[in-house]
């Protein structure tokens, strides 16, 4: 098989040609017909991410038919057409993953971070953490693949802000632009806050059923029930602290963020909350992926060839995508 690795922080991905993987019992076999990039991706090349082993095989947005099974799976079959997401495995026995928060295992597994991932032309996966894409929903595996990790957390992030009407997005790329749409579908008011300037990318919010698009720096023309911070900019929790009503909250929906600024007290009184979302469990995947099924979400992806994806990183680091990046085997 031929993969991209990761093999050791700050440098960037080697070309590596490998035997295919073996599945153990309870794993599969997968040939990944596509891999969405997430900027988790970028913290783990860049070495923020303390639970990372090196050398990896990034990508946790992996879509792939199914060819072979482990000697115990019994849930998917040859020829299947699967997701991979972030979370590629729990305990199962720790009091989170008994009490329905698996997400916040003690021991976690995660997809292309603790264990290889999906740049590459094959991967294995832990059958019971596979996400179902049957073809008849998903014909496009890299039009499916961004919904694995910016559809997942952005729909967990939604959860936790509550029955908000009006939500801010801070941040407006692949999760944001997944997000506004299910938002709009379920018509609730989108205000999106890109970089001051990015023009582009306001219209590009405007053109998804933003009610209102800005800078950063900006204030909403309506006070806010909820904000979803997407960029890993400390700097905006205070900006959107300042932006929700009383009672509203400010979720920061990254796995990095760089230091949080100090901040009056009076930013976070009048019972506003903060919080962070953490990874996500498959019941999260079951219940977005049906969401976005039902509203009808279209996401805008540029493809690269699984080759060039150092080249895909940068131009996410940089902001020059609308949408997401997708790496697509030759």
């Amino acid at each position: 098989m031929f993969a991209m690795v990761a093999r050791a922080p700050g440098l960037p991905l080697s070309a590596e040609e490998r035997e295919d993987p073996r599945p153990a019992p309870d794993e599969v076999l997968i040939r990944v017909e596509a891999c969405g990039v997430c900027r988790t991706d970028l913290h783990l090349v860049d070495g923020e991410l303390p639970q990372a082993r090196y050398p990896v095989i990034p990508g946790h947005e992996a879509v792939g038919v199914v060819e072979a099974l482990g000697e115990q799976v019994t849930v998917l079959s040859v020829g299947d057409r699967v997701g991979v997401p972030w979370l590629g495995g729990a305990c199962g026995v720790c009091e989170y993953c008994r009490s329905g928060r698996e997400n916040l295992c003690d021991t976690p597994v995660f997809t292309g971070c603790s264990r290889d991932g999906g740049y590459a032309t094959h991967m294995t996966a832990r059958a019971a953490f596979c996400l179902p894409l049957p073809r008849e929903s998903y014909p496009d595996a890299a039009a499916a693949a961004p919904l694995l990790c910016a559809g997942l957390i952005g729909g967990r992030a939604l959860r936790l802000a509550g029955e908000a009407q009006r939500v801010g997005l801070y941040g407006f790329g692949a999760a944001a632009h997944i997000l506004a749409q299910l938002l709009h579908h379920q018509q609730r008011e989108v205000y999106a806050f890109t970089r001051p300037g990015d023009d582009a990318s306001q219209d590009f919010a405007r053109q998804l059923g933003a009610q209102w698009a800005g800078g950063s720096d900006e204030m909403p023309p309506r006070p806010l029930d909820a904000a979803i911070i997407f960029a890993a900019v400390g700097e905006l929790v205070p900006l959107a602290l300042q932006a929700v009503r009383k009672g509203g909250s400010v979720v920061c929906g990254g796995i990095h963020m760089s230091d949080i600024p100090r901040f009056p007290y009076r930013l976070l009184w009048e019972e506003r909350r903060l919080l962070s979302v953490a990874n996500l469990t498959r019941a999260d995947g079951h219940a977005f992926l049906d969401a976005a099924s039902d509203a009808g979400i279209a996401t805008q992806v540029t493809p690269y060839p699984l080759a060039e994806a150092n080249r895909a990183l940068d131009d996410l680091r940089h902001g020059r995508l609308h949408g997401a990046a997708v790496l697509v085997p030759g």
